[in-house]
């Protein structure tokens, strides 16, 4: 996994929590650093991929482990 500057555990909170935790992380961070964000909804897969369209920030990595999610978004 790459480097991040801060982490969000959003283990065990099911759909749209996850996403609107990481807007709320995201949104007091500087353009150009990277969130990790751990989720355990399965939905969150596709949450991501949309909020990254949304949002223009980009999702740098998507993997899963263990049954936990593990997402890299760089703030634009």
């Amino acid at each position: 996994m790459a480097d991040f500057d801060e982490e969000l555990d959003a283990s065990g909170l099911n759909c749209p929590l996850p996403i609107l935790r990481a807007k709320k992380a995201l949104t007091g961070m500087e353009a150009g650093k990277v969130l990790h964000i751990i989720a355990t909804d399965p939905g969150s897969v596709k949450d991501f991929e949309a909020f990254a369209k949304q949002t223009g920030n980009e999702l740098m990595e998507s993997s899963e482990e263990g049954g936990k999610f593990h997402f890299l978004m760089k703030k634009s």
